[in-house]
């Protein structure tokens, strides 16, 4: 005869210990092949029949190994769920802290980027090897707030012996998507957990809404990369004949001429300037825009056009008011620098040959081992430069005449900066 499922939100309201009891009989019935007192949920039961499929040993958690802080550094800032971890932490962490739960963000692989809240649940979470740099997919640690809702792509709450490995079943968890607004890719999942005796009915509806506010705001910070890419753009093409497009570094169209709007162009999975062939378009040439790339369909009936070199100027020559300009075939553009990113490319261009991660860990720190800060900030620089900006070794492309404006007296020479390269050089003409 048929069963129905447990209602587990609410029984686990009026009786968390009964409710972990029944659960760990239906879990331990289910494992044994035999008939449930009451069916599991669902979305519960299919984790089960997939982890049985996989081989997830239910009886012994499996651990892989942690991430190294370089590489969940590496992944952080690659990441673009650093941009909503402000939404996440006004969302979550406040009322987390006070019910006595932590707040986890992974990854779309199930990698745990960050985690925060209640330290003596931060504490009890080290103990299920639920700590950074940790995998917590699915097909790893078996049924999970964090990697069931990968794989399912809705929320999910997993309350004590719903989890599938044994160990997990002191834990209650609620865990829902985030997805890129654009394309409907997993970014990564944000789960809110602790002990079992935590549990509420409401957590996954407040999990659930945050994350769909985050989706929000990553949709509101594309729509606005795509004006300020769009404000650029309008000058360069007004003055090109043909078809020509400005889009943004994954594609995604911010203003056209003389072809119909597509909403994305495809680009190569790794753009570089010149030319290259586009499926949309055909043979195009590709030039860095500051936040994505010109593409410029070639007519190749028609007589070629003498363009002229690149030209680069850095001017560090006003206080706190650093740019870079980039000139070339296709008019020029400009864009304001951090203070960061005013040193290294001061650096690059005193060094046009180019210089390593660690020689600008170096020049910067005091210290070649900071590579990972380096290579991240270079990689923001690299969305604005794209092709112009080369790297194995970082350097200014070949191709391009660079030239600094610098202060009148070298000691107003980026006055901020700390960095040894920098205060040699307000000793020394370049």
């Amino acid at each position: 005869m048929a069963h129905s499922p447990m209602n587990v939100p609410q029984l686990a309201v009026v009786d968390a210990a009964r409710a972990a009891r029944v659960l760990s009989e239906v879990r331990d019935a289910k494992l044994a092949g035999q008939r449930t007192p009451v069916a599991p949920r669902p979305v519960i039961e299919q984790s089960w029949e997939r982890m049985l499929r996989s081989g997830v040993d239910p009886e012994h958690d499996f651990r892989t190994g942690l991430l190294g802080p370089d590489e969940v550094r590496r992944r952080r800032e690659e990441s673009p769920l650093r941009d909503v971890l402000p939404v996440l932490r006004e969302g979550l962490l406040s009322v987390a802290d006070v019910a006595h739960h932590i707040m986890v963000v992974a990854d779309a692989e199930g990698r745990v980027l960050w985690r925060e809240g209640c330290g003596p649940v931060l504490r009890k979470a080290d103990g299920l090897g639920f700590e950074l740099g940790a995998d917590w997919g699915e097909e790893t640690v078996g049924t999970n707030g964090v990697g069931t809702p990968a794989v399912v792509r809705r929320p999910v709450q997993v309350f004590a012996a719903e989890h599938f490995v044994r160990s997990h079943a002191t834990w209650t968890c609620a865990g829902a998507p985030i997805s890129d607004p654009r394309d409907g890719r997993l970014l990564g999942v944000v789960d809110v957990s602790g002990p079992l005796e935590t549990m509420h009915p409401a957590t996954l509806a407040w999990v659930d809404s945050v994350a769909k506010l985050a989706e929000a705001r990553l949709r509101e910070l594309h729509m606005s990369s795509l004006e300020r890419l769009r404000a650029v753009a309008a000058p360069v093409l007004a003055r090109l004949g043909g078809r020509a497009a400005a889009v943004d570094r994954d594609g995604w169209t911010a203003a056209v001429t003389g072809m119909p709007y597509v909403g994305r162009i495809a680009l190569p999975k790794s753009p570089s300037a010149g030319r290259r062939w586009l499926p949309a378009l055909g043979l195009c040439v590709l030039e860095p825009l500051a936040g994505g790339w010109l593409v410029r369909a070639v007519d190749e009936t028609a007589e070629p056009v003498a363009r002229g070199a690149t030209r680069i100027v850095l001017d560090l020559s006003r206080a706190r008011r650093w740019s870079v300009t980039v000139s070339g075939g296709a008019g020029n553009w400009s864009r304001e620098l951090s203070p960061r990113h005013a040193e290294l490319l001061y650096l690059l261009a005193v060094h046009r040959g180019g210089r390593s991660a660690s020689g600008l860990a170096e020049d910067v720190f005091g210290d070649p081992a900071r590579t990972v800060t380096v290579r991240a900030e270079l990689s923001r620089v690299r969305r604005y430069l794209g092709g112009f900006l080369e790297h194995r070794p970082y350097r200014f492309c070949e191709a391009a005449d660079v030239e600094m404006l610098l202060p009148a007296d070298p000691r107003d020479l980026l006055p901020h900066s700390t960095a040894p390269a920098v205060a040699r050089g307000r000793t020394s003409t370049p």
